[in-house]
Protein backbone atom coordinates (compact mmCIF):
# COMPACT_ATOMS: atom_id res chain seq x y z
CA UNK A 1 0.00 0.00 0.00
CA UNK A 2 1.41 3.39 -1.04
CA UNK A 3 1.26 6.49 1.17
CA UNK A 4 0.93 9.88 -0.46
CA UNK A 5 3.02 12.88 0.55
CA UNK A 6 1.31 15.56 2.71
CA UNK A 7 0.82 17.87 -0.29
CA UNK A 8 -0.56 15.05 -2.45
CA UNK A 9 -2.84 13.95 0.38
CA UNK A 10 -4.27 17.43 0.83
CA UNK A 11 -5.04 17.73 -2.90
CA UNK A 12 -6.58 14.27 -2.99
CA UNK A 13 -8.83 14.91 0.03
CA UNK A 14 -10.05 18.18 -1.52
CA UNK A 15 -10.93 16.35 -4.75
CA UNK A 16 -12.69 13.54 -2.88
CA UNK A 17 -14.80 15.91 -0.80
CA UNK A 18 -15.93 17.67 -3.99
CA UNK A 19 -16.87 14.41 -5.76
CA UNK A 20 -20.20 12.59 -5.70
CA UNK A 21 -21.03 8.89 -5.71
CA UNK A 22 -21.44 7.58 -9.24
CA UNK A 23 -21.23 4.44 -11.34
CA UNK A 24 -17.49 4.28 -10.63
CA UNK A 25 -17.15 6.00 -7.24
CA UNK A 26 -18.43 4.87 -3.83
CA UNK A 27 -17.80 6.06 -0.26
CA UNK A 28 -17.95 3.74 2.75
CA UNK A 29 -17.27 4.14 6.49
CA UNK A 30 -15.67 1.33 8.49
CA UNK A 31 -18.43 0.96 11.02
CA UNK A 32 -20.10 -2.30 11.93
CA UNK A 33 -20.19 -5.10 9.34
CA UNK A 34 -18.35 -4.78 6.04
CA UNK A 35 -20.89 -6.62 3.86
CA UNK A 36 -21.75 -3.49 1.86
CA UNK A 37 -18.08 -2.98 1.09
CA UNK A 38 -17.75 -6.49 -0.35
CA UNK A 39 -20.87 -5.82 -2.43
CA UNK A 40 -19.27 -2.63 -3.79
CA UNK A 41 -16.04 -4.42 -4.76
CA UNK A 42 -18.05 -7.18 -6.45
CA UNK A 43 -20.23 -4.63 -8.27
CA UNK A 44 -17.25 -2.65 -9.58
CA UNK A 45 -15.50 -5.80 -10.83
CA UNK A 46 -18.69 -6.94 -12.58
CA UNK A 47 -19.37 -3.55 -14.21
CA UNK A 48 -16.80 -1.01 -15.39
CA UNK A 49 -14.44 -0.98 -12.43
CA UNK A 50 -14.38 1.82 -9.87
CA UNK A 51 -12.96 3.49 -6.80
CA UNK A 52 -14.04 2.59 -3.26
CA UNK A 53 -13.13 5.32 -0.75
CA UNK A 54 -12.86 3.72 2.69
CA UNK A 55 -13.24 5.85 5.79
CA UNK A 56 -15.30 8.65 4.25
CA UNK A 57 -19.06 9.04 4.60
CA UNK A 58 -21.41 9.74 1.70
CA UNK A 59 -22.32 13.40 1.15
CA UNK A 60 -26.01 12.43 1.22
CA UNK A 61 -25.64 11.52 4.91
CA UNK A 62 -24.55 15.05 5.88
CA UNK A 63 -26.91 17.06 8.08
CA UNK A 64 -27.84 20.70 7.45
CA UNK A 65 -24.98 22.90 8.59
CA UNK A 66 -22.37 20.16 8.33
CA UNK A 67 -19.17 21.05 6.52
CA UNK A 68 -17.50 18.58 4.10
CA UNK A 69 -14.71 17.56 6.53
CA UNK A 70 -17.43 16.12 8.79
CA UNK A 71 -17.45 13.16 6.36
CA UNK A 72 -13.88 12.17 7.30
CA UNK A 73 -14.05 9.28 9.80
CA UNK A 74 -10.94 7.44 8.60
CA UNK A 75 -10.01 3.80 8.94
CA UNK A 76 -9.17 4.69 12.55
CA UNK A 77 -12.92 4.55 13.27
CA UNK A 78 -12.62 0.74 13.21
CA UNK A 79 -9.05 -0.45 12.53
CA UNK A 80 -9.90 -4.08 13.31
CA UNK A 81 -12.77 -3.93 10.83
CA UNK A 82 -10.45 -2.56 8.15
CA UNK A 83 -7.94 -5.35 8.75
CA UNK A 84 -10.74 -7.93 8.59
CA UNK A 85 -11.95 -6.43 5.33
CA UNK A 86 -8.52 -6.60 3.70
CA UNK A 87 -8.09 -10.20 4.80
CA UNK A 88 -11.62 -11.10 3.71
CA UNK A 89 -10.99 -9.89 0.19
CA UNK A 90 -8.88 -13.02 -0.32
CA UNK A 91 -11.72 -15.44 0.42
CA UNK A 92 -15.07 -13.67 0.04
CA UNK A 93 -15.41 -13.84 -3.76
CA UNK A 94 -15.93 -16.62 -6.24
CA UNK A 95 -13.96 -16.57 -8.42
CA UNK A 96 -11.36 -14.52 -6.58
CA UNK A 97 -10.98 -10.83 -7.48
CA UNK A 98 -7.27 -10.10 -7.91
CA UNK A 99 -6.96 -6.77 -9.73
CA UNK A 100 -7.12 -4.49 -6.70
CA UNK A 101 -4.92 -1.45 -6.04
CA UNK A 102 -4.47 0.49 -2.78
CA UNK A 103 -3.34 3.93 -1.66
CA UNK A 104 -3.46 5.53 1.80
CA UNK A 105 -4.26 9.24 2.14
CA UNK A 106 -3.48 11.19 5.31
CA UNK A 107 -6.06 13.70 6.52
CA UNK A 108 -7.48 15.52 9.52
CA UNK A 109 -10.57 13.65 10.71
CA UNK A 110 -13.93 15.18 11.64
CA UNK A 111 -12.89 15.27 15.30
CA UNK A 112 -9.63 17.14 14.59
CA UNK A 113 -7.44 14.07 15.06
CA UNK A 114 -4.95 12.88 12.40
CA UNK A 115 -6.07 9.85 10.41
CA UNK A 116 -6.27 8.22 7.01
CA UNK A 117 -8.74 7.28 4.32
CA UNK A 118 -7.87 4.46 1.93
CA UNK A 119 -8.62 4.32 -1.79
CA UNK A 120 -9.24 0.90 -3.31
CA UNK A 121 -9.37 0.82 -7.10
CA UNK A 122 -11.14 -2.21 -8.53
CA UNK A 123 -10.49 -3.03 -12.17
CA UNK A 124 -13.16 -4.27 -14.53
CA UNK A 125 -12.84 -8.07 -14.53
CA UNK A 126 -12.74 -10.69 -17.28
CA UNK A 127 -15.05 -12.87 -15.19
CA UNK A 128 -18.37 -12.73 -13.32
CA UNK A 129 -17.90 -12.61 -9.55
CA UNK A 130 -20.15 -13.34 -6.58
CA UNK A 131 -19.82 -12.59 -2.87
CA UNK A 132 -19.74 -15.94 -1.09
CA UNK A 133 -23.15 -16.40 0.50
CA UNK A 134 -24.30 -12.93 -0.57
CA UNK A 135 -25.10 -12.95 -4.28
CA UNK A 136 -23.80 -11.39 -7.49
CA UNK A 137 -23.75 -7.60 -7.75
CA UNK A 138 -23.43 -4.91 -10.42
CA UNK A 139 -23.11 -1.16 -10.20
CA UNK A 140 -25.85 1.34 -11.05
CA UNK A 141 -25.42 5.11 -11.23
CA UNK A 142 -24.70 5.47 -7.50
CA UNK A 143 -25.67 2.18 -5.86
CA UNK A 144 -25.27 -1.59 -6.15
CA UNK A 145 -27.86 -4.11 -7.34
CA UNK A 146 -28.04 -7.86 -6.83
CA UNK A 147 -28.63 -9.91 -9.98
CA UNK A 148 -31.03 -12.81 -10.42
CA UNK A 149 -30.07 -16.05 -12.18
CA UNK A 150 -31.14 -14.89 -15.65
CA UNK A 151 -29.22 -11.62 -15.25
CA UNK A 152 -26.11 -13.49 -14.11
CA UNK A 153 -26.27 -15.63 -17.26
CA UNK A 154 -26.71 -12.50 -19.38
CA UNK A 155 -23.71 -10.87 -17.70
CA UNK A 156 -21.61 -13.95 -18.53
CA UNK A 157 -22.46 -13.43 -22.20
CA UNK A 158 -21.69 -9.70 -22.00
CA UNK A 159 -18.32 -10.39 -20.40
CA UNK A 160 -17.43 -13.00 -23.01
CA UNK A 161 -17.26 -15.75 -20.37
CA UNK A 162 -19.92 -17.46 -22.50
CA UNK A 163 -20.47 -16.92 -26.22
CA UNK A 164 -23.51 -17.49 -28.41
CA UNK A 165 -21.18 -18.83 -31.12
CA UNK A 166 -20.90 -22.20 -29.32
CA UNK A 167 -24.65 -22.84 -29.10
CA UNK A 168 -25.97 -25.63 -31.37
CA UNK A 169 -28.74 -24.38 -33.66
CA UNK A 170 -31.45 -26.26 -35.53
CA UNK A 171 -30.10 -25.66 -39.05
CA UNK A 172 -29.78 -28.48 -41.59
CA UNK A 173 -26.15 -29.34 -42.28
CA UNK A 174 -26.72 -29.42 -46.04
CA UNK A 175 -27.36 -25.66 -45.89
CA UNK A 176 -23.71 -25.29 -44.86
CA UNK A 177 -22.39 -27.32 -47.81
CA UNK A 178 -21.58 -24.20 -49.81
CA UNK A 179 -18.68 -23.03 -52.00
CA UNK A 180 -17.35 -21.15 -48.97
CA UNK A 181 -17.35 -24.39 -46.94
CA UNK A 182 -15.56 -26.30 -49.70
CA UNK A 183 -12.95 -23.55 -50.02
CA UNK A 184 -12.41 -23.68 -46.27
CA UNK A 185 -12.05 -27.48 -46.25
CA UNK A 186 -9.40 -27.33 -48.99
CA UNK A 187 -7.49 -24.52 -47.29
CA UNK A 188 -7.69 -26.11 -43.85
CA UNK A 189 -6.66 -29.52 -45.19
CA UNK A 190 -9.46 -31.39 -43.43
CA UNK A 191 -9.33 -35.16 -43.77
CA UNK A 192 -11.93 -36.88 -45.90
CA UNK A 193 -15.25 -37.70 -44.30
CA UNK A 194 -18.82 -36.57 -44.02
CA UNK A 195 -19.42 -32.90 -43.33
CA UNK A 196 -20.89 -33.75 -39.91
CA UNK A 197 -17.70 -35.57 -38.91
CA UNK A 198 -15.52 -32.73 -40.14
CA UNK A 199 -17.51 -30.11 -38.24
CA UNK A 200 -17.40 -32.21 -35.07
CA UNK A 201 -13.61 -32.64 -35.35
CA UNK A 202 -12.97 -28.89 -35.48
CA UNK A 203 -15.47 -27.96 -32.77
CA UNK A 204 -18.10 -26.41 -35.05
CA UNK A 205 -20.86 -28.93 -34.33
CA UNK A 206 -22.32 -30.84 -31.37
CA UNK A 207 -24.15 -34.10 -30.88
CA UNK A 208 -27.52 -33.21 -29.38
CA UNK A 209 -29.89 -35.79 -27.85
CA UNK A 210 -33.43 -35.55 -29.18
CA UNK A 211 -36.66 -36.19 -27.28
CA UNK A 212 -36.78 -39.79 -28.61
CA UNK A 213 -33.29 -40.46 -27.30
CA UNK A 214 -31.59 -40.37 -30.67
CA UNK A 215 -28.53 -38.18 -31.28
CA UNK A 216 -28.43 -35.57 -34.02
CA UNK A 217 -25.44 -33.56 -35.17
CA UNK A 218 -26.28 -29.86 -35.14
CA UNK A 219 -23.99 -27.06 -36.28
CA UNK A 220 -22.92 -24.46 -33.79
CA UNK A 221 -23.95 -20.88 -34.48
CA UNK A 222 -20.35 -20.12 -35.51
CA UNK A 223 -20.58 -22.67 -38.34
CA UNK A 224 -23.79 -21.10 -39.66
CA UNK A 225 -22.17 -17.66 -39.60
CA UNK A 226 -19.03 -18.89 -41.34
CA UNK A 227 -20.49 -21.08 -44.09
CA UNK A 228 -24.22 -20.54 -44.71
CA UNK A 229 -25.14 -18.40 -47.72
CA UNK A 230 -27.80 -16.52 -45.70
CA UNK A 231 -26.86 -16.80 -42.00
CA UNK A 232 -28.96 -13.78 -41.07
CA UNK A 233 -32.10 -15.37 -42.51
CA UNK A 234 -31.41 -18.75 -40.92
CA UNK A 235 -30.82 -17.24 -37.48
CA UNK A 236 -33.78 -14.84 -37.63
CA UNK A 237 -36.05 -17.49 -36.12
CA UNK A 238 -33.86 -17.35 -33.00
CA UNK A 239 -34.50 -13.62 -32.65
CA UNK A 240 -30.99 -12.60 -33.71
CA UNK A 241 -29.42 -10.94 -36.73
CA UNK A 242 -26.15 -11.48 -38.54
CA UNK A 243 -25.96 -8.94 -41.39
CA UNK A 244 -24.27 -5.56 -41.90
CA UNK A 245 -25.86 -2.26 -42.95
CA UNK A 246 -23.99 0.50 -44.79
CA UNK A 247 -25.34 4.06 -44.52
CA UNK A 248 -23.73 7.02 -46.33
CA UNK A 249 -24.87 10.41 -45.01
CA UNK A 250 -24.66 13.96 -46.21
CA UNK A 251 -23.26 16.12 -43.46
CA UNK A 252 -21.80 15.30 -40.07
CA UNK A 253 -24.87 13.80 -38.36
CA UNK A 254 -27.84 11.61 -39.13
CA UNK A 255 -30.92 13.83 -39.41
CA UNK A 256 -34.10 12.01 -38.32
CA UNK A 257 -37.38 12.58 -40.08
CA UNK A 258 -39.42 11.56 -43.09
CA UNK A 259 -36.55 12.43 -45.44
CA UNK A 260 -33.25 11.26 -43.91
CA UNK A 261 -30.08 12.93 -45.15
CA UNK A 262 -28.74 9.88 -46.95
CA UNK A 263 -26.59 10.26 -50.06
CA UNK A 264 -27.67 6.88 -51.40
CA UNK A 265 -29.97 4.00 -50.57
CA UNK A 266 -28.80 1.99 -47.51
CA UNK A 267 -27.11 -1.28 -48.40
CA UNK A 268 -27.63 -4.57 -46.56
CA UNK A 269 -24.58 -6.83 -46.73
CA UNK A 270 -25.40 -10.52 -46.36
CA UNK A 271 -23.63 -13.84 -46.71
CA UNK A 272 -21.05 -15.88 -44.81
CA UNK A 273 -18.80 -13.73 -42.64
CA UNK A 274 -15.76 -13.92 -44.92
CA UNK A 275 -17.82 -12.52 -47.80
CA UNK A 276 -19.60 -9.96 -45.62
CA UNK A 277 -16.28 -8.56 -44.47
CA UNK A 278 -14.82 -8.43 -47.99
CA UNK A 279 -17.95 -6.82 -49.45
CA UNK A 280 -18.27 -4.28 -46.62
CA UNK A 281 -14.63 -3.22 -47.01
CA UNK A 282 -15.04 -2.91 -50.79
CA UNK A 283 -18.21 -0.82 -50.53
CA UNK A 284 -16.74 1.50 -47.90
CA UNK A 285 -13.54 2.07 -49.87
CA UNK A 286 -15.58 2.69 -53.05
CA UNK A 287 -17.69 5.28 -51.21
CA UNK A 288 -14.59 7.00 -49.90
CA UNK A 289 -13.00 7.03 -53.35
CA UNK A 290 -16.05 8.83 -54.73
CA UNK A 291 -15.43 11.62 -52.23
CA UNK A 292 -17.95 13.63 -50.22
CA UNK A 293 -19.29 17.02 -51.25
CA UNK A 294 -19.46 18.90 -47.96
CA UNK A 295 -23.02 19.90 -47.17
CA UNK A 296 -23.68 23.56 -47.93
CA UNK A 297 -20.19 24.26 -49.29
CA UNK A 298 -19.80 22.53 -52.64
CA UNK A 299 -16.27 21.43 -51.73
CA UNK A 300 -15.13 17.83 -52.06
CA UNK A 301 -13.90 16.15 -48.87
CA UNK A 302 -11.02 13.77 -49.44
CA UNK A 303 -10.98 10.86 -47.00
CA UNK A 304 -7.50 9.68 -46.13
CA UNK A 305 -8.00 6.84 -43.64
CA UNK A 306 -5.41 4.05 -43.88
CA UNK A 307 -7.09 1.11 -45.63
CA UNK A 308 -5.78 -1.30 -42.97
CA UNK A 309 -7.58 0.67 -40.27
CA UNK A 310 -10.91 0.65 -42.11
CA UNK A 311 -10.67 -3.10 -42.67
CA UNK A 312 -9.65 -3.81 -39.08
CA UNK A 313 -12.62 -1.85 -37.73
CA UNK A 314 -15.01 -3.93 -39.85
CA UNK A 315 -13.28 -7.24 -39.03
CA UNK A 316 -13.39 -6.45 -35.30
CA UNK A 317 -17.10 -5.68 -35.49
CA UNK A 318 -17.79 -9.05 -37.13
CA UNK A 319 -15.47 -11.09 -34.89
CA UNK A 320 -16.31 -9.50 -31.53
CA UNK A 321 -20.03 -8.73 -31.82
CA UNK A 322 -22.52 -10.43 -29.51
CA UNK A 323 -24.47 -12.75 -31.78
CA UNK A 324 -27.29 -13.15 -29.27
CA UNK A 325 -28.54 -9.65 -30.00
CA UNK A 326 -31.21 -8.68 -32.47
CA UNK A 327 -29.29 -5.94 -34.25
CA UNK A 328 -27.09 -5.71 -37.34
CA UNK A 329 -23.65 -4.16 -37.55
CA UNK A 330 -24.00 -0.57 -38.81
CA UNK A 331 -21.31 1.17 -40.84
CA UNK A 332 -22.00 4.90 -41.20
CA UNK A 333 -20.01 7.25 -43.41
CA UNK A 334 -20.26 11.00 -42.70
CA UNK A 335 -18.44 13.97 -44.21
CA UNK A 336 -15.83 13.91 -41.43
CA UNK A 337 -15.72 10.33 -40.15
CA UNK A 338 -16.61 6.65 -40.40
CA UNK A 339 -18.49 4.94 -37.57
CA UNK A 340 -18.64 1.17 -37.14
CA UNK A 341 -21.23 0.09 -34.58
CA UNK A 342 -21.18 -3.49 -33.29
CA UNK A 343 -23.89 -5.06 -31.08
CA UNK A 344 -22.67 -5.97 -27.60
CA UNK A 345 -20.30 -4.54 -25.01
CA UNK A 346 -16.53 -4.77 -24.64
CA UNK A 347 -15.64 -8.34 -23.60
CA UNK A 348 -13.50 -9.10 -20.58
CA UNK A 349 -11.80 -6.22 -18.80
CA UNK A 350 -11.57 -4.02 -21.90
CA UNK A 351 -13.05 -0.53 -21.60
CA UNK A 352 -13.11 2.52 -23.90
CA UNK A 353 -10.38 3.90 -21.65
CA UNK A 354 -7.89 1.03 -22.03
CA UNK A 355 -8.74 -0.45 -25.44
CA UNK A 356 -5.63 1.08 -27.04
CA UNK A 357 -3.34 -0.64 -24.51
CA UNK A 358 -5.03 -4.01 -24.01
CA UNK A 359 -4.47 -7.10 -26.10
CA UNK A 360 -7.63 -8.32 -27.77
CA UNK A 361 -9.97 -10.69 -25.97
CA UNK A 362 -12.02 -12.58 -28.54
CA UNK A 363 -15.68 -12.83 -27.61
CA UNK A 364 -16.04 -15.43 -30.38
CA UNK A 365 -12.77 -17.43 -30.51
CA UNK A 366 -14.24 -20.12 -32.78
CA UNK A 367 -15.06 -17.50 -35.41
CA UNK A 368 -11.69 -15.76 -35.02
CA UNK A 369 -9.72 -19.01 -35.21
CA UNK A 370 -11.54 -20.31 -38.28
CA UNK A 371 -11.62 -17.05 -40.25
CA UNK A 372 -7.82 -17.15 -40.36
CA UNK A 373 -7.98 -20.57 -42.07
CA UNK A 374 -9.55 -19.28 -45.29
CA UNK A 375 -7.33 -18.98 -48.38
CA UNK A 376 -7.31 -15.18 -48.00
CA UNK A 377 -7.87 -14.52 -44.29
CA UNK A 378 -9.32 -11.17 -43.20
CA UNK A 379 -7.53 -11.44 -39.85
CA UNK A 380 -4.33 -12.88 -38.43
CA UNK A 381 -5.84 -13.38 -34.96
CA UNK A 382 -2.77 -12.04 -33.16
CA UNK A 383 -4.62 -9.76 -30.75
CA UNK A 384 -2.80 -6.64 -31.97
CA UNK A 385 -5.33 -5.21 -34.44
CA UNK A 386 -6.53 -2.31 -32.30
CA UNK A 387 -2.98 -1.28 -31.44
CA UNK A 388 -2.25 -1.28 -35.18
CA UNK A 389 -5.25 1.00 -35.76
CA UNK A 390 -3.94 3.58 -33.29
CA UNK A 391 -0.43 3.37 -34.74
CA UNK A 392 -1.62 3.73 -38.35
CA UNK A 393 -3.88 6.70 -37.56
CA UNK A 394 -0.99 8.39 -35.73
CA UNK A 395 1.34 7.74 -38.69
CA UNK A 396 -1.26 9.37 -40.96
CA UNK A 397 -1.39 12.34 -38.55
CA UNK A 398 -5.08 11.71 -37.88
CA UNK A 399 -6.95 11.64 -34.60
CA UNK A 400 -6.80 8.27 -32.83
CA UNK A 401 -9.80 5.94 -33.13
CA UNK A 402 -12.51 7.02 -30.69
CA UNK A 403 -14.38 4.21 -28.90
CA UNK A 404 -17.62 4.60 -27.02
CA UNK A 405 -19.89 2.06 -25.39
CA UNK A 406 -23.66 2.50 -25.21
CA UNK A 407 -24.99 0.70 -22.13
CA UNK A 408 -28.37 2.35 -21.74
CA UNK A 409 -29.83 1.66 -25.20
CA UNK A 410 -32.30 -1.17 -25.85
CA UNK A 411 -29.44 -3.06 -27.52
CA UNK A 412 -25.97 -2.43 -26.10
CA UNK A 413 -23.34 -1.46 -28.67
CA UNK A 414 -19.69 -0.52 -29.10
CA UNK A 415 -18.90 2.13 -31.73
CA UNK A 416 -15.50 3.10 -33.11
CA UNK A 417 -15.23 6.42 -34.93
CA UNK A 418 -12.43 7.16 -37.40
CA UNK A 419 -12.10 10.92 -37.93
CA UNK A 420 -10.99 12.34 -41.27
CA UNK A 421 -9.33 15.22 -39.43
CA UNK A 422 -5.65 16.01 -39.16
CA UNK A 423 -4.55 15.79 -35.57
CA UNK A 424 -2.81 18.89 -34.19
CA UNK A 425 0.66 18.06 -32.94
CA UNK A 426 -0.37 19.19 -29.45
CA UNK A 427 -2.94 16.43 -29.15
CA UNK A 428 -0.44 13.71 -28.20
CA UNK A 429 0.85 15.78 -25.31
CA UNK A 430 -2.66 16.77 -24.22
CA UNK A 431 -3.84 13.16 -24.38
CA UNK A 432 -0.85 11.99 -22.35
CA UNK A 433 -1.40 14.75 -19.78
CA UNK A 434 -5.07 13.76 -19.30
CA UNK A 435 -4.12 10.08 -18.99
CA UNK A 436 -1.72 10.98 -16.16
CA UNK A 437 -3.53 13.84 -14.41
CA UNK A 438 -7.18 13.24 -15.22
CA UNK A 439 -8.07 16.59 -16.80
CA UNK A 440 -6.62 19.66 -18.47
CA UNK A 441 -7.31 23.38 -18.14
CA UNK A 442 -6.64 26.32 -20.42
CA UNK A 443 -3.46 27.39 -18.62
CA UNK A 444 -1.86 23.96 -18.96
CA UNK A 445 -2.73 23.79 -22.67
CA UNK A 446 -1.11 27.23 -23.12
CA UNK A 447 2.08 25.81 -21.65
CA UNK A 448 1.95 22.57 -23.67
CA UNK A 449 1.05 24.07 -27.06
CA UNK A 450 2.83 27.40 -26.53
CA UNK A 451 -0.26 29.38 -27.51
CA UNK A 452 -2.15 32.25 -25.91
CA UNK A 453 -5.29 31.86 -23.81
CA UNK A 454 -7.69 32.61 -26.66
CA UNK A 455 -6.07 30.08 -29.00
CA UNK A 456 -6.03 27.45 -26.25
CA UNK A 457 -9.72 28.08 -25.59
CA UNK A 458 -10.52 27.60 -29.27
CA UNK A 459 -8.53 24.35 -29.36
CA UNK A 460 -10.36 22.99 -26.32
CA UNK A 461 -13.75 23.93 -27.79
CA UNK A 462 -12.84 22.31 -31.12
CA UNK A 463 -11.79 19.08 -29.39
CA UNK A 464 -15.02 19.21 -27.36
CA UNK A 465 -17.13 19.66 -30.51
CA UNK A 466 -15.36 16.72 -32.16
CA UNK A 467 -16.18 14.53 -29.16
CA UNK A 468 -12.55 14.13 -28.09
CA UNK A 469 -13.01 16.02 -24.81
CA UNK A 470 -15.88 16.60 -22.40
CA UNK A 471 -16.10 19.34 -19.73
CA UNK A 472 -15.89 18.34 -16.10
CA UNK A 473 -19.22 18.82 -14.33
CA UNK A 474 -20.00 21.59 -11.85
CA UNK A 475 -17.22 23.91 -13.04
CA UNK A 476 -17.57 27.65 -13.50
CA UNK A 477 -16.52 29.01 -16.90
CA UNK A 478 -13.40 30.64 -15.45
CA UNK A 479 -12.36 27.33 -13.88
CA UNK A 480 -13.38 25.05 -16.75
CA UNK A 481 -11.48 21.79 -17.20
CA UNK A 482 -11.82 18.94 -19.69
CA UNK A 483 -11.25 15.20 -19.70
CA UNK A 484 -11.60 12.41 -22.26
CA UNK A 485 -15.13 11.13 -22.93
CA UNK A 486 -13.88 7.57 -22.63
CA UNK A 487 -13.43 8.07 -18.89
CA UNK A 488 -16.31 6.19 -17.31
CA UNK A 489 -16.48 8.89 -14.67
CA UNK A 490 -14.80 12.20 -15.38
CA UNK A 491 -14.46 12.97 -11.69
CA UNK A 492 -12.12 10.05 -11.19
CA UNK A 493 -9.21 11.32 -13.27
CA UNK A 494 -7.40 13.17 -10.50
CA UNK A 495 -8.51 10.67 -7.88
CA UNK A 496 -6.94 7.64 -9.55
CA UNK A 497 -3.44 8.90 -10.27
CA UNK A 498 -0.93 6.86 -8.30
CA UNK A 499 -3.13 3.74 -8.29
CA UNK A 500 -2.02 2.18 -11.55
CA UNK A 501 0.64 -0.30 -10.49
CA UNK A 502 0.03 -1.16 -6.86
CA UNK A 503 -0.41 -4.78 -5.90
CA UNK A 504 -3.55 -5.78 -4.01
CA UNK A 505 -1.69 -7.54 -1.22
CA UNK A 506 1.09 -5.02 -0.53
Amino acid sequence: MIDLSPAQSADRITALLAAHESRTLDFKRISGKQGRMYEAVCAFANTEGGLLVIGMGDAKAMKPGDKPPSRLFGIEENPEGFDDFRTGLLTRFTPAITKLHWIRVACTLHNGQPGHVVLLRVEKSDQVHSVVGNGTWTRLDASNRELNAAEIADLAYQRGVKSAETEPVAVALELLDTPVWRSFVASRGLRAGHQAEQLLRIGLADKVKQANGAEEVLPRRAAVLLFAEEPGSLLASLGTRADMRLMVYEGKAAVPGATPNLRKKPKTIRGPLIEQIDEAVRLVLDALTEGMTLAGSGFQARHVYPERVVKEAIVNAAVHRDYRLNRDIFIRIFDDRIEVESPGTFPGSITPDNVARMSSKARNPLIAQNLREFPVAPNIDAGEGVKMMFAEMAAAKLYPPQYRQSLEAAVETVTVSLFNLERPSAWDEVSDWIDREGFIQNAKLCAIAKVDTLKASRMLVAWRDQGLLVPLPDRAKRNMAYTKPTKTDAEQGSLLSGLEDNNALN
